[in-house]
This record gives C-alpha cells, sequence and structure tokens, in this order.
C-alpha cells in the first residue's frame, strides 16, 4: 500500500503549471477517432491510466494507433471497421470510458464484454444500459446489467427520444454514440445541461447534430473523416492548484492551456464567489473548444452555497472545494450533490470522514455537505477510499495544516493525475 506524506508548506507556490491533458475529451477523442474515416492526431492527450485503458480497448478493437513525439495517430477505419475482440475489454477504473464504449459498441455487429476494477464494477451501468436497450441492443450483465461486467451483442440500432432522468454527459454520450449507429434521428432530453463536450466533438467532426438548449439530436447512419484534435489541458486537474494557490499564503500559479468549456468552469464560478484571486488571460478556441491560460494569486477566501444549479458544473472538482471551503470565512453549504455517492467512492462520505479527522467541523447531509471554515488542519494518517480526487483534495490540505497529513493507499492518482507529488514540489521549489 503506497503512502502520500504531505507536510505544511513553509513557503509560497511559485510557477507555471501544465496539468494533464482533459480526461473527458480524450476518452471523447479515442472513439471517434476510430470511427472516423483516415487519421486523427490527437495532442495534449491525457496520458492517465483511465485513457490508457480506453486507447488500449480502442487497440483491441482492431484500431491502429501510433504514439508519436507530439500525440497519437489515430487511423481510423469508419463507422464498421471495429473487428470483435477475442478479450474481454477491460476499462480499468474509468465509468466515463466504459460508458461511452457500451454506446459504441452497442451498434456494431459483434459481441464484447466490457468489465474494469473493483470499484468500476460496483457503480451503476443501468442508467446506459436502459436506453439502449430500447434502441435494441442486446445486453446483459450482473443484477439485470447495472452492474459489470456487460455483455454487449451488437445489434441494428433503431432511434428513439430518451428524457434522461439526471443531468449526466456520460448518459447523453452514450445515447449520442449509439445514435451514430441508429436509423433516423435520436434525440436526448436532459433536465439541466450537462458538460457538452461530445457536441462540441461532434460539431467540429461534422457530424450532423442539432442542439437547442437541454435537447440533442443526432442523425445516423452518416460516415465522416477524421481531423486533427488538440485536447486542452483539464480544468478538473486544475482546480487541485486553483486552490492551493488561493490558501497558501504568498502563492501565484500561472495555469496554461486550460480548457474553459463554460460547462466545466463551475469551478472559477464557485472560487470567484468566494473572493479568489482568478485572472482569466490569453483565451481562444481550439478544436471547438474554449482554452485559456489562469492566474491565481493567495487572497482570503469566504464561505458559499453550492446549490443544485451547480453541481453539473462542478460535479468533479466538488472534493477539493470542500477543502476550500474548510479554510474559508464562514459556513459553505452544498446540496443537491447525491450524484456524488455513485462515483469512485461515495465522495459525500469520504470527504465527511476525512475532514473531520484532520480537524474540520463538518455535517454529511443526504446530497451534500455543510462545512464550517476557519479550520485549524490537524495532521492525520487519511483514507484515499481508491479515490484520485479524494487523494489530491487532501494532499492540498496538507499544505496548509499545522501537522504533516499522510494518504494511504495513493497510487489511483495515477487514473488521471500521474506526476501530482512532483508538480507540487516543484512549485515548493520553484519560491526558494
Amino acid at each position: 500500500m503506497s503512502q502520500l506524506s504531505i507536510a505544511p508548506a513553509t513557503r509560497p507556490l511559485r510557477g507555471t503549471v501544465v496539468v494533464p491533458g482533459d480526461k473527458s475529451i480524450t476518452h471523447r477523442a479515442l472513439i471517434l477517432g476510430a470511427l472516423a474515416h483516415g487519421q486523427t492526431r490527437i495532442t495534449g492527450y491525457s496520458r492517465g491510466e483511465d485513457c490508457l485503458n480506453t486507447l488500449a480497448v480502442i487497440r483491441g478493437l482492431g484500431i491502429n494507433v501510433q504514439e508519436i513525439p507530439t500525440g497519437l495517430d489515430v487511423t481510423g477505419k469508419g463507422l464498421w471497421g471495429l473487428t470483435e475482440s477475442s478479450n474481454v475489454l477491460d476499462c480499468g477504473n474509468s465509468g466515463t470510458g466504459l460508458r461511452l464504449l457500451a454506446g459504441m459498441l452497442a451498434g456494431q455487429k459483434f459481441f464484447s464484454v466490457l468489465t474494469g476494477d473493483a470499484s468500476l464494477r460496483s457503480r451503476p451501468m443501468g442508467r446506459v444500459v436502459k436506453p439502449l436497450r430500447q434502441m435494441g441492443a442486446t445486453i446483459s450483465g450482473r443484477q439485470g446489467g447495472d452492474l459489470a461486467p456487460i455483455a454487449i451483442q451488437g445489434q441494428e440500432l433503431q432511434s428513439i427520444t430518451y428524457e434522461s432522468p439526471v443531468a449526466s454527459a456520460q448518459i447523453k454520450s452514450c445515447i449520442l454514440l449509439a445514435g451514430i449507429f441508429a436509423k433516423g434521428t435520436t434525440t436526448v432530453k436532459e433536465p439541466m445541461k450537462s458538460r457538452d463536450h461530445s457536441e462540441r466533438l461532434f460539431t467540429y467532426l461534422e457530424i450532423p447534430l442539432q442542439v437547442d438548449d437541454c435537447t440533442v439530436q443526432i442523425t445516423g447512419l452518416q460516415s465522416f473523416v477524421g481531423k486533427p484534435i488538440a485536447v486542452p489541458g483539464d480544468i478538473s486537474a486544475a482546480a487541485f492548484f486553483l486552490v492551493a494557490g488561493s490558501v497558501v499564503p504568498g502563492s501565484e500559479l500561472l495555469l496554461t492551456g486550460i480548457g474553459l468549456n463554460p460547462e466545466r468552469t463551475g469551478i472559477l464560478d464557485v472560487l470567484l464567489g468566494m473572493g479568489a484571486d482568478i485572472a482569466i488571460l490569453n483565451t481562444r478556441d481550439e478544436s471547438g473548444e474554449p482554452v485559456g491560460d489562469l492566474r491565481v494569486r493567495a487572497t482570503t477566501l469566504s464561505g458559499t452555497t453550492i446549490g443544485p444549479e451547480l453541481i453539473p458544473k462542478t460535479i468533479d472538482e466538488l472534493p477539493i472545494l470542500c477543502v476550500a471551503a474548510a479554510l474559508a470565512e464562514g459556513e459553505t453549504r452544498i446540496t443537491g450533490a447525491q450524484e456524488l455517492r455513485v462515483k469512485e467512492t461515495d465522495r459525500i462520505h469520504a470527504m465527511a470522514v476525512e475532514l473531520a479527522r484532520i480537524g474540520v467541523v463538518v455535517e454529511e447531509q443526504l446530497d451534500g455537505l455543510i462545512i464550517q471554515g476557519d479550520s485549524t488542519l490537524r495532521g492525520a494518517v487519511c483514507k484515499s477510499y481508491g479515490d484520485h480526487r479524494v487523494v489530491m483534495s487532501l494532499a492540498i490540505a496538507g499544505l496548509v495544516g499545522k501537522e504533516p497529513i499522510v494518504i494511504e493507499d495513493v497510487d489511483c492518482v495515477e487514473t488521471s493525475f500521474p506526476g501530482f507529488h512532483s508538480k507540487l514540489l516543484d512549485l515548493l521549489t520553484n519560491s526558494k
């Protein structure tokens, strides 16, 4: 069992930060690159284990992917160019990978089995299996298909209109990918708009798509051609340094090339509302996504309210926002976040337990947390729950405590942010 010990910072964090490529966009770029005709060159892609597992699955389905100095060259074979794998397709820890791949494989003319690690095998898959079955897919799995491994016998699919009970980019994207192989027009309606990386990439690749607020429609059986895809820095990875730069006294960081998709910038909305000193610089557009640089300087934060309307835009950043809340002045309330209970772990419970362990006054609610700020953080040995975002959030807390925080079982950080600890150390060294 690996451990990470983070001692209180004795100097500010200073320097330029380059974070890994966006995981969500990397998954989608690999899948669409495989289905395109011709070459798709992907630069800036995430080298975290989650995306490398999706890459391995794509290769296992007969797609040639070459590593080059600047990224990946994916040689797509069109909608029907994939081949049946003789092996089970392992998605590791990635719910995004498994759910999106299920959408792609539902319309293929062969048999596939998707699985993952113990954490992924405990996460709900029925939310994508249900609409795929409505489209005509034949899918079986544990608990009636609600848990992986799931077996998919590809079929000729029919278009549907699906009203998703939750705002989820994974559900929406799964159905849209299946919709590529369906006759007619497939429609997905959400109660609130979720992140739209799929829609932007579909549009960039000229896949027929219509978007009207919370409703997306795709016309199936339309081939498309590969294009170069530049993957921006992952704002979910940047979030840890935005909070660190805000709470470690005297710090100033520049985060370059960060994706600023408006459905993902809830972290900026919340932190700016708490009084953070963050400037957005050098904005531009790359492969259909808005991108920019972020400069953050240390300042005093204030407590806030994060309600249901912000949850889709902050769902992955809520663990680190809990740390910001613990160090802010006053109380922070998070509500409407029950989706956190079905992530890599139950993140509501995990953050409540571990924050309390390091001295934060916190109350766990059914759909969120109430966190009292102005906390003096004490040293402790903390659990990771096998969740990369819990590890990195607790590591940032360790920078501003009175004693070191030791986090157990931290190998899971490799799923999204290889080299996270060394990057933190580099920023501390730069301030000497």
